[in-house]
């Protein structure tokens, strides 16, 4: 049986990335902090999966057309409900923390948590191969969540995060930096499960690509203009 293969290529993908974006950090986070934190990033995938069952019912019984159905599930019941629920793990666990000491770390701790929530949600999708899957087949799938998924998770959480630090640098209305950032982040989340799901041939390669070359872009000014910034004022 392949269980444990689940788990290790499930959280490799995470791991990765993890590495990649803490070695961008020129003032490391503490060692506690950044497990803490991916650790509660997967658990925030549990009460997902619950809610959005509970919205798939609920969108497929209004008296609308599949293709709207299909548009509020996507942007609402899977981007908005995990983007949510990853920004909760960040405020009710980084916060009020002596770690959380200058703009960049809300970023980071965003990126964080979203691929701690990425790691046990590639597991449960390995995990639907099966227990006798070959090892070829378990190892290209966490390829395609590596550069896929949950690349997405930590793009859309990274861009939210921009948002709070930016309005915690400049000391802007919180609840104004979360609504923007959160929309910008489902707008990123939703788009591309939908590009994913509905287009077709080169469509569904070349959309996505250009999407994460902009954004993954936009996340590497985003870090160094914050390491710039000094101050943040605690929340």
């Amino acid at each position: 049986m392949n269980y444990p293969l689940f788990v290790v290529f499930g959280l490799l993908p995470s791991l990765a990335w993890l590495a990649f974006y803490l070695r961008k950090d020129s003032h490391p986070e503490p060692n506690r902090m950044i497990i803490k934190v991916f650790f509660w990033g997967m658990l925030a995938t549990i009460p997902v999966l619950g809610i959005e069952l509970a919205l798939k019912f609920f969108v497929e019984i209004l008296p609308i057309s599949r293709d709207l159905a299909l548009i509020l599930y996507i942007f609402l019941g899977i981007a908005l409900v995990e983007e949510v629920l990853k920004y909760m793990v960040v405020r009710w666990h980084v916060y009020r923390s002596s770690a959380l000491d200058e703009p960049v770390d809300l970023m980071l701790y965003m990126i964080i948590a979203a691929l701690g929530f990425a790691g046990l949600e590639n597991i449960l999708v390995l995990l639907g191969l099966g227990g006798l899957a070959p090892v070829s087949n378990i190892a290209t799938l966490a390829v395609f969540r590596f550069l896929g998924a949950t690349f997405l998770h930590a793009l859309a959480s990274g861009l939210f995060g921009y948002f709070l630090a930016m309005g915690q640098a400049q000391h802007r209305n919180h609840t104004s930096s979360v609504i923007a950032g959160l929309t910008f982040a489902t707008l990123l989340h939703g788009f591309f499960d939908f590009i994913i799901i509905k287009a077709g041939g080169a469509e569904r390669l070349l959309i996505p690509l250009v999407l994460f070359l902009i954004t993954a872009s936009f996340i590497s000014f985003a870090i160094t203009k914050l390491k710039l910034m000094k101050g943040l004022c605690k929340i």
